[in-house]
């Protein structure tokens, strides 16, 4: 057997860019790189070309070498080349020559190109497809290389599976831990138990040996279908344990590594073996030892680790996984080899338990259990019977099944906790407000012509959370019906035409506010503002016109509307209305500078027309500090438009005014809405005011949206990518830049993390004229443990992405 401790060979770095110039002409930087038992060097020339030249120990026989060559060259061959190094041929034309080193001894040395790549091992956050992708790779290499064979592969070598279990138990004296002594005869014994019996049916090739977490590299990769970029495997190096032996020792030692330092090692596992089964399909026996040959690789391992530190106790490669082994092996000695081969099986679309195949075969025919509908086929129904401007939130969309308060499910069972969808203001399907639905549905339901007690009782219950005159109600069912409604009132009262709206707004899905939103006039599909609409620049303190603190921002900003009517009337018309959110959303969670809204109403009433605050977005307590956002601005508006968070989840919407201007509407046309005002609406609408105050949720979203906005903000200090972090109680905005300087958007990785965090169980989306906001917007009972996890989650995922 060869020597578990060979010599490293007696270089530095002076010396291999002397070789480097001798040998293949060549000069750059040059870079060590770490090695058990080799001295590889990073160059890097002057054209930022990247090469690897690797000098082996004095043990290292030619023919060893030569081997790794023509394996390279094979995979050089297909269709997979892109994803490894090749070999250099040095000025004389040799893929490899020997070299003496300090230690008079002669070493080989070759030169591989350089891929560039950022390995796994630095990667915190790994979505499911990056882990399936390294399995995919696997697959694809095993297949290439099925057939391969080379003399000097067929060599006893102390990393090789096949060979584990001796080499284990020579090296158990220097294990000093009982603990750890009892966990490696637990693990032999499952090898004689569990592998053995296997081992004349498992296949035999040259396999790679070693794609541990730092041999395999990473890179973004542009989704064709999605234009978006995602973290893909991209390389592997290192094939200096190459070995004839069992196929699936390579996979298993993929996933020794895999299940190192995660939360549940079989999940990613599970994940890797799909990866690697589609391209390189698994047997049943196969499946039935490769978690125990996983397991045994980690004792080969800390094994070798533990002889090796000490020879070499200042080499700090060699303690990489050492102690991440000894956990995962105390955690799988939990969990039964037959469970996680069942496991391993399902992950795979294969039946997990071999044994039940013929129980199932009998009761297929007496009884069968309908099946949802696959999510293709939705989508493909959706294509044919739903019009096509409706769009799904993720790449793979999510077939959501259950909601409760503020977590959603899917159809497999997975939960994810909501932190975008502030429509379940008080939380997804909140029992009090069911209740209250139910109870009127089954009792009555009908139209605002008859007379019943909710109609007046809810507008009372509404109006008085208003200051001023904001007295009169009109009830809807949606935020756009509300809006539509609310300038219709606006030009009875005034006599105008003219509005006045904030770029980047979003008012409404009807004709009449798409003209109204320059979200929608400006962007795609869009004709841009009508003549009677003038728009003013949004007053976004981070990137607009004018950026800051500064007490004189509200006034620079409002000093536009002042403009804009000064035009209006210049050209002989009359202003409305300006139609503002209190807060915007579509525009990237603006908070206005203080006093803005004062200023701007100031103005507009100097024209003589009104202000309509739109709270659809923000209302009912969201905001924390306030029930109402414009109340933050010091303003009281003369129409308020509410939706969304009214009914929590249920068709309802709301308009508010004074009594002057509803006897401004009140012009002899009747006003009537079919389903507006209901009895069931009304109780639903009652019953949410409810429970924002039984259950002090207003309060709740003062205090954990200030903690939530702390703990964003901390990651400013991370991440250059965070440029920005605003918002008021639970309606949060995190901008991402490219560059702090420039404000480059990141809208490609903004995308990139809404997925990771999707993949990690957490819910966003993203806003703003660049799509780089996320928004985080959550049902407003949101805890401090779901800001934690919120937190966590996109730090570890920005980990990954950055």
């Amino acid at each position: 057997m060869i020597p578990i401790r060979p010599r490293r060979p007696q270089f530095d770095s002076e010396a291999a860019e002397k070789l480097l110039s001798e040998l293949y002409g060549l000069s750059g930087v040059v870079e060590e790189l770490p090695s058990e038992r080799d001295r590889n060097y990073r160059i890097t020339t002057q054209t930022g070309v990247g090469y690897v030249l690797k000098i082996a120990n004095v043990n290292e026989a030619g023919t060893n070498l030569e081997f790794q060559n023509e394996m390279l060259d094979r995979i050089a061959k297909s269709d997979i080349s892109s994803y490894f190094p090749t070999v250099v041929h040095s000025q004389s034309g040799q893929m490899m020559q020997t070299t003496e080193g300090r230690d008079q001894e002669q070493h080989w040395v070759r030169l591989l190109t350089f891929l560039d790549g950022q390995p796994l091992s630095q990667i915190k956050n790994r979505a499911p497809e990056l882990i399936s992708s390294v399995g995919d790779l696997l697959g694809r290499m095993d297949s290439v290389l099925t057939g391969f064979s080379h003399p000097a592969a067929r060599r006893e070598f102390y990393w090789d599976l096949a060979g584990a279990v001796e080499t284990i138990k020579s090296l158990q004296s220097n294990l000093q831990s009982p603990r750890k002594k009892e966990l490696i005869d637990y693990y032999l014994s499952l090898y004689s138990e569990v592998v053995r019996p296997h081992l004349s049916h498992l296949r035999k090739s040259v396999i790679h040996n070693d794609a541990n977490d730092n041999n395999i590299l990473t890179g973004l990769v542009e989704d064709k279908a999605t234009g978006l970029s995602f973290r893909r495997t991209t390389g592997l190096i290192d094939f200096g344990d190459a070995v004839f032996s069992h196929t699936i020792n390579n996979l298993a030692v993929a996933v020794a590594y895999a299940m190192l330092d995660v939360d549940d090692p079989l999940h990613d596992a599970g994940f890797l073996v799909a990866g690697y089964h589609q391209r390189m399909p698994l047997d049943d026996s196969e499946f039935a030892v490769l978690f125990v040959l996983a397991c045994v690789r980690l004792c080969l391992s800390v094994s070798i680790c533990a002889y090796q530190q000490k020879l070499e106790p200042e080499n700090e490669y060699l303690k990489v996984s050492e102690q991440p082994g000894w956990a995962l092996l105390e955690r799988a000695c939990r969990i039964g080899p037959h469970f996680a081969g069942c496991y391993l099986r399902n992950a795979c679309d294969y039946p997990p338990c071999l044994e039940s195949d013929g129980a199932v075969g009998w009761l297929k025919p007496y009884s069968r259990r309908r099946d949802d509908k696959s999510h293709d086929r939705i989508l493909s129904e959706r294509e044919s019977l739903i019009g096509s401007s409706l769009s799904v939130a993720y790449r793979e969309p999510l077939k959501i099944v259950r909601g409760y308060l503020q977590y959603l499910c899917d159809d497999k069972g997975l939960r994810y906790l909501d932190a975008v969808n502030n429509v379940p203001h008080v939380g997804h399907c909140h029992p009090k407000v069911v209740a209250a639905g139910q109870k009127q549905m089954a009792l009555l339901n009908t139209n605002t012509r008859y007379l019943h007690a909710y109609l007046t009782e809810y507008a009372a219950r509404l109006t008085a959370t208003l200051p001023g005159d904001l007295s009169v109600c009109y009830f809807v069912c949606s935020g756009s019906e509300a809006n539509e409604l609310a300038i219709r009132l606006a030009q009875a009262h005034t006599g105008g035409s003219e509005f006045v709206v904030i770029d980047g707004a979003y008012h409404g899905n009807t004709g009449l506010l798409v003209n109204l939103s320059p979200y929608k006039f400006d962007g795609p599909g869009g004709s841009g503002a009508p003549g009677f609409v003038h728009k003013v620049p949004t007053p976004d303190c981070f990137r607009g016109e004018y950026r800051g603190h500064g007490i004189d921002l509200a006034r620079k900003y409002a000093d536009h509307i002042k403009d804009e009517v000064a035009e209006i009337v210049s050209g002989g018309k009359k202003t409305a209305a300006m139609l503002a959110e209190s807060v915007m959303g579509c525009a990237g969670q603006i908070v206005f500078p203080d006093g803005y809204l004062k200023e701007a109403y100031e103005q507009v009433r100097a024209a003589g027309g009104v202000c309509i605050a739109d709270e659809v977005q923000i209302g009912f307590g969201r905001i924390g500090s306030h029930f109402w956002a414009f109340e933050t601005q010091d303003v009281i508006p003369d129409i308020v438009t509410l939706g969304k968070p009214i009914g929590n989840g249920h068709p309802l919407g709301a308009v508010v005014t004074t009594p002057e201007i509803a006897a401004s509407f009140d012009n002899g046309m009747e006003y009537f809405n079919t389903f507006g005002g209901n009895p069931v609406s009304c109780a639903i609408g009652m019953a949410v005011l409810d429970v924002i105050e039984q259950e002090r949720l207003q309060e709740n979203a003062q205090k954990v949206g200030s903690y939530l906005k702390e703990r964003l903000a901390e990651l400013m200090d991370r991440f250059e990518v965070v440029g920005d972090v605003r918002g008021l109680g639970l309606f949060i905005g995190v901008e991402l830049v490219v560059d702090r300087e420039t404000l480059k958007p990141a809208t490609s990785l903004a995308a990139l993390v809404i997925e990771k965090m999707k993949d990690a169980g957490v819910l966003l989306s993203s806003d703003g004229p660049d799509e780089n906001v996320i928004k985080i917007k959550p049902p407003i009972l949101f805890n401090y443990d779901n800001a934690d996890r919120l937190v966590d989650s996109l730090a570890k995922t920005l980990d990954g992405a950055c």
